[in-house]
């Protein structure tokens, strides 16, 4: 579940990457014990009239790339660091620490590791790879400390419905994990 959320909160919604991951992503409700159950079922309905929108690729565009201020950014230095930038303390010591677990994210983009679901993503890798007390030290030293006030900007974001819905699961997963 990881996986695919974190694909949605770092590739558009039209690439090769995920569109054939829709199908699980609507059914996001049916594949977990959710802490609210019905919460998460009117977020995959919303998701499900919102992927469609012709407007989607220039919401994630928005969002995710930067096209003037960003109402949320997803990376976590911009949260934790004093300066409030790119590429910071915080993400440096979250490339070690990727570093030390043999990981190394080479998606072809040229972006900061510590985006919100490349992380997802590489939590997803070490769950696969059993390194589960790495996959926790992942969550508690590098992405919920600042993952909440993230998801709390998209929640509130003008733009996209679609965004704030799956900001909404995605504060649900990560009170499961």
């Amino acid at each position: 579940m990881a996986k695919l959320l974190g694909a949605f909160f770092y590739y558009p919604p039209t690439s090769k990457q995920v569109t054939g991951l829709i199908d699980g992503l609507l059914q996001l409700d049916q594949l977990a014990k959710w802490p609210n159950q019905q919460l998460v079922t009117e977020q995959c309905q919303i998701l499900s009239t919102q992927i469609q929108h012709a407007e989607i690729e220039y919401q994630f565009s928005l969002l995710f790339e930067g096209q003037g201020i960003m109402s949320a950014p997803p990376w976590g230095s911009v949260y934790l660091d004093q300066e409030k930038l790119l590429m910071g303390e915080s993400q440096e010591r979250y490339r070690e620490f990727l570093q030390q677990q043999g990981l190394t994210l080479d998606t072809g983009m040229n972006e900061p590791e510590d985006q919100f679901g490349l992380m997802l993503m590489a939590y997803a890798i070490l769950l696969e790879k059993q390194q589960f007390a790495a996959a926790q030290q992942l969550m508690t030293e590098y992405l919920l400390n600042w993952a909440p006030m993230y998801l709390d900007c998209l929640k509130q974001n003008q733009v996209s419905l679609f965004y704030q819905a799956l900001a909404i699961i995605a504060e649900q997963y990560l009170q499961m994990v």
